[in-house]
């Protein structure tokens, strides 16, 4: 089975790993944020930090959000400097729902390197909800 952007997913992963491999564990979120984009613009990926995601109920806007790094208008990452928890993917998961974008990337930069991928596909989104980023 083909995954949905699978090579630019696999790319955004070794990125990450190579920014893990260099910074190690313990900085803030915004600085292997920054330094994740800097990996994926040297390898002329495009990507765009904290780009907003407004949510819908309704039809009516009742709340934002911002997503770390937005890849390609294709894959949303979302970063953690601590261990993943399941209420990370439930934000990843809404950040998908109300987005075009199926398919999200949640990193981890704890004390080990962690990777979540997740998909929510535009047929099973509500289509009052969803809008581009």
């Amino acid at each position: 089975m083909k995954y949905i952007h699978n090579d630019l997913s696999s790319e955004i992963i070794n990125a990450f790993y190579t920014v893990y491999n260099e910074l190690g564990y313990g900085f803030l979120e915004k600085v292997y944020e920054n330094a994740l984009c800097e990996e994926l613009i040297s390898r002329k990926i495009v990507c765009k930090k904290q780009q907003p995601i407004k949510v819908f109920y309704k039809s009516k806007e009742v709340g934002n959000y911002f997503a770390d790094i937005v890849v390609a208008d294709k894959i949303i990452i979302e970063l953690k400097a601590s261990p993943l928890c399941e209420e990370h993917e439930f934000q990843l998961l809404n950040y998908l729902k109300a987005t075009d974008i199926e398919i999200g990337l949640l990193l981890g930069f704890g004390k080990e390197p962690q990777i979540i991928r997740k998909i929510f596909t535009n047929d099973r989104k509500s289509e009052h909800l969803k809008k581009s980023v």
